[in-house]
């Protein structure tokens, strides 16, 4: 029996990745097997999309490869080659001929329209369930300028993951990151951002000033990081649409780093060293009221709020060795939460509160791992020479971090991988790249 593709890709999406056929049974004639995370691709078909009134054939295609490359970038879906198509789709508007499709096991089919409205691009697009010879909902429109034909393509594939999964996209999303250059120990690093998938990339910072940990405000129009300009590392904010900074703390004889932004925009969490002790503290960019969080000789780093900005999970060496804990916004009821081997470090809050991301080092080898937000459900995702600072998609379902590779002279690499473990890949970069931050949907 065929599976419709709705249902085979939306019972993909648990954390757990189990044999799900009996719980289908129960309610559905519907029956898959997911064994040990395997996970066979759902089968798309995306005809080139059909060019309108004075639209150059270029950008029909080239949008039709983003969507598909971004689709198939997920490893849930395989996109069927244009030589097995027996039909053409020439009329947008026209009857789908279904049984074509479903001769190539095409699951699901994606046709669409780009055309030019004065300085804009027009798409549209239909998305339908093969098998089951309907349209899943009705097609949508989207419209921008033409140099923006990128982000139009993403919003589609967005859109089709959505309506596919049940879940929120992450295509048209952005990455602010530290590009390197040069020899391992004449490291030039400056703010670089790009498009999700390494296109379009430009920089933020000019590499005379080393800088560090970037982070995405929620609403993505201003950036946090950590900059040497003034000899000791300082927490500055970056305003994107202005390209103005500011220098967010400046005590005397202190070190401030390791910044995050709460849920609302409006506080920033972050940690100071003075007088060799390192601690986190939170500031309100409001009204300037800075707060310490927590205290002690132990060093307190690398804070993330919870998506509700009601919890702060951090790492502290105050139990001996590098572990992870929980407290509350204001710095009390602290709950260690990471007991197994090794050292923990830079923990990442899910955008659906429901897990924390983390690197690990253990018996020689790095990781980026997950666990439950009270520590339990641990799993280990990658491994290798040296994996670090992990940063989650808008959606929740795949991390992104950076990776150095024994050989490569200290040059670091950014990857992705699902939250199950799978489709681990590379994003291409100009240079070598560090320090991921992802940012939400545009908007």
């Amino acid at each position: 029996m065929r599976v419709s593709f709705f249902f085979a890709i939306a019972t993909l999406l648990p954390l757990q990745l189990i044999n799900v056929s009996a719980a289908l049974a129960q309610s559905s004639p519907l029956r898959i097997e997911i064994t040990q995370g395997v996970i066979e691709p759902l089968p798309f078909a995306i005809p080139n999309f059909i060019a309108e009134n004075t639209v150059s054939n270029e950008y029909p295609q080239n949008i039709s490869r983003v969507i598909a490359n971004d689709l198939t970038g997920t490893g849930l879906f395989r996109e069927i080659p244009e030589t097995a198509f027996i039909s053409q789709v020439r009329d947008f508007s026209a009857s789908v001929q279904f049984a074509d499709w479903k001769a190539i096991n095409a699951q699901a089919l994606i046709t669409g329209t780009v055309a030019i409205s004065g300085d804009n691009l027009v798409v549209q697009f239909r998305l339908f369930d093969v098998f089951a010879n309907s349209e899943l909902g009705q097609g949508l429109q989207f419209t921008g300028p033409i140099s923006t034909w990128r982000r139009m393509a993403h919003k589609v594939a967005d859109s089709v993951y959505s309506r596919i999964t049940g879940e929120g996209g992450y295509f048209d999303s952005r990455i602010v990151f530290v590009s390197e250059t040069g020899a391992k120990g004449q490291r030039q690093k400056r703010l670089a951002i790009m498009d999700y998938d390494g296109e379009n990339v430009s920089y933020l910072t000019d590499a005379e000033t080393l800088v560090l940990v970037p982070r995405f405000s929620p609403d993505g129009d201003r950036i946090l990081y950590t900059s040497y300009a003034t000899g000791n590392p300082r927490i500055h904010e970056l305003y994107l649409n202005s390209s103005q900074s500011r220098v967010l703390e400046q005590s005397t004889g202190t070190m401030s780093f390791s910044p995050r932004f709460a849920p609302d925009g409006q506080t920033v969490i972050y940690s100071l060293e003075q007088g060799g002790n390192t601690d986190i503290y939170s500031l309100n960019l409001d009204n300037g009221e800075v707060r310490r969080l927590t205290s002690g000789p132990s060093i307190d780093t690398a804070p993330s709020f919870s998506p509700d900005g009601s919890r702060i999970v951090f790492e502290s060496d105050r139990s001996g060795g590098q572990q992870l804990y929980v407290m509350s916004v204001t710095g009390e009821q602290v709950q260690r939460i990471s007991f197994g081997e090794g050292r923990y470090g830079t923990p990442v809050w899910s955008p659906r509160g429901d897990l924390i991301a983390f690197s690990k080092q253990n018996r020689g080898r790095f990781h980026i791992g997950v666990m439950r937000v009270d520590g339990s459900e641990e799993r280990l995702l990658t491994a290798s020479f040296l994996d670090e600072s992990p940063t989650w998609a808008p959606n929740g379902r795949v991390i992104m971090f950076a990776r150095e590779t024994r050989g490569e002279l200290g040059r670091f690499s950014l990857y992705t991988v699902d939250i199950s473990g799978r489709n681990l890949k590379q994003v291409l970069t100009p240079a070598g790249a560090s320090d991921p931050s992802w940012s939400a949907l545009q908007k």
